[in-house]
């Protein structure tokens, strides 16, 4: 079964949109395997977004991500990473969908609630980043036979 790492940003938890994010992965029928709130150190996120080191933004990204709580999960389920980019929506919320996260709660590119992993091998590096093993619970709701053939 796949994996993927969702983190809600500080914007997301601090505007009390936790419950309706984590609503919307469970509604489509995903697994939630890991779940921890955090106050992400300087350390993480520059290993997060080590990607975008080279680029002008980085600092903010890094300024952002640690300047208050998130919510850091693990879903689990069929096809989750790239369902839950299209629940997500655009990163630009003036330009993402209406019926996604961003385009029904996002305010603008700077505060767009939520990171989704956008590949299979970028979930699996940022699932080991942000969780230990030991963290994530492997577990079939009773619900699975409902959802898939």
């Amino acid at each position: 079964m796949e994996r993927t790492f969702l983190a809600i940003k500080p914007d997301g938890v601090q505007r009390g949109l936790v419950g309706e994010i984590i609503r919307r992965f469970e509604e489509k029928g995903f697994t939630l395997v890991g779940l921890k709130l955090l106050k992400v150190s300087q350390e993480l996120a520059q290993e997060h977004y080590d990607v975008h080191r080279e680029r002008p933004f980085f600092a903010g990204l890094v300024d952002f991500i640690t300047s208050g709580p998130v919510v850091g999960m693990v879903w689990e389920g069929e096809g989750v990473v790239a369902s839950a980019r299209k629940i997500i929506g655009a990163t630009n919320p003036l330009s993402a969908e209406p019926g996604t996260i961003r385009g029904d709660l996002g305010i603008n590119i700077g505060r767009n609630l939520i990171h989704g992993s956008d590949a299979v091998e970028t979930a699996q590096r940022e699932v080991s980043l942000w969780f230990k093993e030991e963290e994530l619970v492997s577990w079939q709701p009773t619900i699975t036979p409902w959802l898939h053939e």
